[in-house]
């Protein structure tokens, strides 16, 4: 097991959360009027660009999620056939997430989902299609 990558695995689930949550009390809280998704952006936003931002933000949570996985299992994995099945999952798992982000957090009008939905079916054609 390779002590290094555990702890550069651990230190990105650690970022993620902290971006997350301090993004959440520091910049949304005051923008979201009650609601989970943020939506005020007084007369210097639209809606449409806090909505974005906010799926945004969170969607770098994710992916720094998805590296702690990758992080974690290079440490132990015994075997490259191992190894692509990790990476497979977590691509698109991360990439599936992101797209629900900016689906949800966008009401379906920044067209960021598709392209990340579009990445997660290819990965997961391309991973587990061929033998």
């Amino acid at each position: 097991m390779n002590l290094y990558l555990i702890s550069a695995s651990v230190l990105a689930i650690l970022v993620g959360l902290v971006h997350s949550i301090l993004g959440e009390k520091l910049i949304f809280k005051r923008l979201r009027q009650g609601r989970l998704i943020p939506t005020n952006g007084g007369n210097i936003l639209h809606e449409r660009h806090i909505r974005i931002l906010w799926a945004s933000w969170h969607g770098f949570a994710i992916f720094g999620w998805c590296l702690a996985a990758l992080l974690f299992y290079f440490a132990q994995a015994k075997s490259l056939a191992e190894l692509k099945a990790i990476c497979g999952i977590a691509i698109i798992g991360a990439t599936l997430l992101a797209s629900i982000f900016v689906f949800v957090g966008t009401k379906a009008k920044h067209p960021g989902w598709i392209g990340l939905l579009a990445i997660a079916a290819l990965a997961w054609l391309g991973l587990y299609s061929y033998p």
